[in-house]
């Protein structure tokens, strides 16, 4: 199970960790947090030291309401960071959180490797052609509504075979394109309760059954803190029993803010095999 990030060829048979670098003002954990160059090389640095494979960086907040920017905004926070990250680190794998195709292309030809889409292509009708003519990976989440509503009200009848149901005709459309390199996220907390995002967690494994590599996003989310009645802040072992969940129910990339701690939870849950 390997996927090509511009003529690397990545084995997923072992997990991998994607480090998680939002250069928006406003998301939920670390939003503002790297505020100028040498803040976001000095985290990138640490995320790659610890063991990331991918650094996964986002300029639009999909936190629940997160106020929506332009597309020229998006563009204008991201390009420079790319560059920066890619004139600092030329081995680096960089995977753009984006869910317009524009900024797709955009950020691909200037070297990034992967897209991930937390709309699954139901955001921007070009984005399933775009990344199929550009041959990248392409990260499939699934969320219900936009970040902006979302979290009201989120309703489904059975969210497994929903969410199952989605990914196969999503996973169709794609390789009828030949885009081969399709990744999927159940998208914890993307427009689902706690009891829902428990759920998928817990039916994490049939989702094997799409035949296609699994990326599981649970670090620090609310489903874990308001559980425990914690913050985001404080919620670095929830996000550690979690993680180790996922992983034994086959997850094939983490994507996290604490790299250190989900390479840990790695090996040992590969110890078991």
């Amino acid at each position: 199970m390997t996927i090509n990030c511009n003529g690397k060829f990545i084995d997923l048979s072992f997990p991998k960790v994607m480090g998680i670098l939002n250069i928006t003002p406003d998301s939920f954990f670390d939003g503002g947090s790297y505020k100028n160059n040498k803040d976001i090389l000095k985290q990138t640095e640490k995320m790659l030291t610890e063991g990331a494979t991918f650094i996964d960086v986002g300029a639009y907040s999909s936190r629940p309401g997160a106020t929506h920017i332009s597309e020229d905004e998006e563009l204008k926070r991201i390009v420079p960071i790319i560059e920066l990250l890619i004139k600092s680190f030329p081995d680096i794998i960089i995977s753009v959180d984006t869910f317009r195709s524009n900024v797709a292309k955009e950020t691909i030809n200037i070297g990034a490797a992967i897209i991930n889409d937390i709309s699954g292509g139901k955001m921007d009708n070009n984005m399933f052609t775009t990344v199929a003519e550009l041959q990248v990976p392409y990260i499939l989440m699934h969320m219900l509504g936009t970040p902006q509503n979302m979290q009201r009200n989120p309703e489904y009848k059975n969210a497994t075979t929903e969410l199952i149901s989605f990914f196969t005709e999503q996973l169709y459309k794609l390789r009828q394109l030949k885009l081969n390199d399709v990744i999927i996220d159940v998208g914890f907390g993307f427009g689902k309760t706690i009891e829902h995002n428990f759920e998928l967690l817990k039916n994490l494994a049939l989702f094997k059954n799409l035949d296609a590599p699994i990326l599981a996003g649970i670090s620090r989310k609310s489903m874990l803190y308001k559980t425990l009645d914690i913050s985001a802040q404080e919620a670095l072992n929830a996000t550690t029993s979690a993680n180790t969940i996922a992983l034994l129910s086959g997850a094939n990339i983490l994507r996290v803010h604490d790299v250190k701690e989900a390479m840990e939870a790695i090996k040992i849950v590969e110890q078991l095999k």
